[in-house]
């Protein structure tokens, strides 16, 4: 593809979404893999330092700046729509494959911006592309999640627009740059616009409260845009923050503890995800170029392996109707390829040698201990264990294995779910196996080997252990049927309070003014058609008059009013 195409790649699949309604409903399928397939071929042929600039009120807009950091995001962003693409081919409701291109090109959108509004725009279209994906499942709880959803995003894109109103304010430039950490308003804005989205607490809940009520199909985009693209920007915007060194570990424990409390099996998926993003945060406030590069490549190993886990748990939501590890097991015979594939996933997220999580979640943890920040490094290492705990062992063995109190049943899934499966398992092996096919394109100059000796005896103490300590205890980690109460109690708690507050009582006095506007207007009406007729009593019957000296008198009461109010106002500017 030519260089010259002066189109950022975000728009080759916001193009699509607009193109696939128009199409015959048999072809809309294969035409959805084609536009992130167009998009991955536009990021790869573009050079570094490749800039679509343009020119708004004033302003230099950058649409798309391509450097090492933002092509690898950019590869991978769009190599998954493609993945996810087979994955839901035998899904045939438009909407749906129209806000997943849409969504998937607000991610392309937010990664090349090289200024403030372009990422806002683009920002917002993630937010409200992938509120539909959580909606299209149609049932009570998806549309009360999908609404929470998008509230919270709204407000978090309102914080992010403050800061960055204020921050061009104070500058005067719109283009982003790296933030120096000196405590002023704008900053911390952006900084908390953009922490909403990376589902850093407590502005996380929104992620283990939508993912899991999404479609089948859908969940598997939402793992992987919105909270990569928001480590991307931290990057660019926040790197060095040592702040987001304490969030970080933060999150890998935070996300673990309750994957502990979760039955649903994609409830502690989403849980896993606020834990992995937690050591990339953790890497971007470490900030040395070891961290930036184990940022850029765990986030690059994680969107592979939590869309591989979210397409094994979406195959059994398919084919059995459940999805609580209190209604599940004993399916392991019935479904070998799905455990299996899924398994890929597990050995990934849990940093197994030769899989792809191994040599980019080390590198994060490895960069902690080179910056001599090492109770970050313990505890990191800490998270990696209660990882494998709950999403290589609890989840697939009370899912799987373990004996189901009623015999399951499940439904053959459809091909390319399997297919899309296989994909994601086979980029999660090949980058384990082969980690220079990935180091060579991070933003920095790569001195980290990942299979050392004292590595991988470390990997494989941490492992062992942690299974035994499952087997011993697994009937006490067993699923319950129980609500595990997280920060969004605060505001579904309030929910009904707010209602009555900021809507009802705003409602009652539109409501009101509207009725006293009306009869304001109805007293002129009538004043105006006869203003006489008050004194003429004996021309009208008693009613009319009766109705015109009420008219009359409403009127000058409201005139009267008017006039002192008039009265005030210019004594004051006065």
């Amino acid at each position: 593809m030519p260089v010259e195409m002066m189109i950022p790649p975000a728009l080759y699949m916001i193009a699509g979404a607009f193109i696939l309604p128009i199409l015959p409903k048999n072809l809309r399928a294969g035409i959805f893999i084609l536009f992130p397939m167009i998009a991955l071929a536009a990021i790869w042929s573009l050079p570094d330092g490749y800039l679509i600039k343009t020119t708004f009120v004033n302003y230099e807009l950058i649409l798309c700046e391509v450097s090492r950091l933002t092509r690898i995001f950019g590869i991978i962003f769009s190599l998954i729509a493609v993945i996810g693409g087979v994955y839901s081919y035998h899904q045939k409701e438009v909407g749906q494959q129209s806000a997943a291109l849409l969504y998937a090109g607000g991610a392309l959108g937010v990664t090349f911006a090289g200024d403030y509004f372009t990422l806002f725009i683009f920002w917002e279209l993630m937010a409200v592309a992938s509120t539909y994906l959580v909606w299209a499942r149609r049932n009570k709880e998806a549309e009360k999640a999908g609404m929470r959803y998008l509230l919270v995003h709204l407000f978090g894109g309102s914080l992010l627009l403050t800061g960055i109103l204020i921050h061009v304010g104070h500058t005067g430039s719109i283009l982003i740059t790296r933030l120096i950490p000196d405590g002023s308003v704008s900053s911390w804005l952006i900084l908390a616009g953009v922490a909403l989205n990376t589902a850093i607490p407590p502005l996380h809940a929104w992620l283990a409260d939508a993912y899991p009520k999404a479609t089948v199909t859908g969940a598997v985009f939402l793992s992987a845009f919105t909270t990569k693209s928001a480590v991307l920007i931290l990057i660019k915007i926040f790197s060095g923050w040592e702040v987001l060194i304490f969030l970080g570990v933060m999150m890998a424990l935070y996300g673990v503890v309750y994957a502990v409390l979760a039955n649903d099996i994609r409830e502690i998926l989403a849980y896993h995800i606020i834990s992995q993003v937690g050591y990339m945060v953790a890497g971007v406030g470490i900030g040395t170029e070891m961290a930036i590069n184990g940022t850029t490549a765990h986030a690059f190993s994680h969107i592979l392996y939590k869309a591989l886990l979210f397409m094994g748990a979406g195959v059994v939501l398919q084919t059995t109707g459940r999805s609580k590890l209190t209604e599940l097991g004993g399916i392991a015979k019935k479904q070998p390829v799905t455990l299996w594939l899924y398994m890929i996933g597990a050995f990934s997220i849990s940093g197994f040698p030769l899989f792809n999580g191994f040599i980019s979640k080390s590198m994060v943890v490895a960069a902690a201990g080179d910056a001599h920040f090492d109770t970050a490094m313990l505890l990191l290492l800490l998270a990696s264990v209660g990882t494998f705990l709950h999403t290589g062992l609890k989840l697939p063995y009370f899912t799987w294995w373990n004996k189901s109190k009623e015999e399951i049943i499940p439904t053959k899934p459809p091909l390319n779910m399997h297919v899309g499966m296989a994909m994601a398992a086979f980029f999660c092996i090949m980058f384990g196996v082969y980690p220079s096919l990935l180091y060579n394109y991070l933003p920095f100059a790569v001195n980290y080997e990942p299979y050392t000796l004292y590595h991988l005896t470390e990997s494989v103490q941490i492992l062992t252990f942690t299974f035994i300590a499952f087997w011993l205890l697994r009937i006490k980690l067993a699923g319950e049927p129980t609500i595990a109460i997280d920060t969004d109690w605060f505001y579904r708690r309030t929910a009904k309070l707010v209602e009555r507050v900021f809507v009802d009582s705003v409602n009652s006095v539109f409501d009101y003014t509207e009725k006293i506007s009306i009869r304001v207007v109805e007293c002129f009406v009538q004043f105006g058609r006869n203003p006489l007729a008050i004194f003429f009593e004996e021309e009208r019957g008693t009613d009319y008059h009766a109705d015109q000296h009420r008219a009359s008198t409403q009127l000058l009461t409201v005139l009267i009013v008017l006039s002192f109010v008039l009265f005030a106002l210019v004594s004051l500017i006065i």
